[in-house]
């Protein structure tokens, strides 16, 4: 999981490419298995398309390696009222954009690849440091204290 400061970041990144690109009316970040990290998604039910963004990034790999082309960086569909499009986010992350019908699709593209470079870096980041749990205090010590003598010693 993303610990939460790198969660910020990442929901930082969604808000300002929905600031940047207006007819942008959704965006989430999630793991390769469904999971979110981050959403800006007015309307829409979150979880419900994370999953459904691992399923067909699931056929999108399977597409990408059967046909030789590499692996994953994005997929685009277009509906009636408007675009989805998914984007590779570092190794282990997805960027999926929700856009009205009337978006340029070039600038779609090119905001969803930088803003997923961004994204992928966070996630990756966050993921590549060792969990290092702060460790217990050691019990303090008290002096060593030597027995007392209850013999005086020997006099020779």
């Amino acid at each position: 999981m993303v610990p939460e400061a790198e969660v910020k970041d990442v929901l930082d990144e969604l808000q300002r490419l929905r600031a940047r690109v207006p007819l942008l009316t959704g965006a989430l970040a999630a793991s390769t298995d469904g999971l979110i990290v981050a959403q800006d998604t007015p309307g829409i039910e979150a979880e419900g398309v994370a999953a459904l963004t691992a399923a067909a990034l699931g056929v999108s790999i399977r597409m990408t390696d059967a046909t030789g082309r590499g692996g994953f960086r994005e997929l685009l569909i277009r509906g009636e009222s408007g675009y989805i499009a998914t984007y590779a986010a570092g190794s282990s992350a997805v960027l999926t954009l929700l856009a009205e019908d009337r978006i340029n699709v070039g600038r779609l593209h090119l905001e969803g690849r930088r803003a997923g470079a961004r994204i992928g870096e966070v996630v990756d980041a966050a993921q590549d440091r060792p969990d290092r749990p702060v460790p217990p205090p050691r019990p303090q010590q008290s002096p060593r204290v030597l027995p007392r003598r209850t013999t005086p010693p020997d006099a020779t």
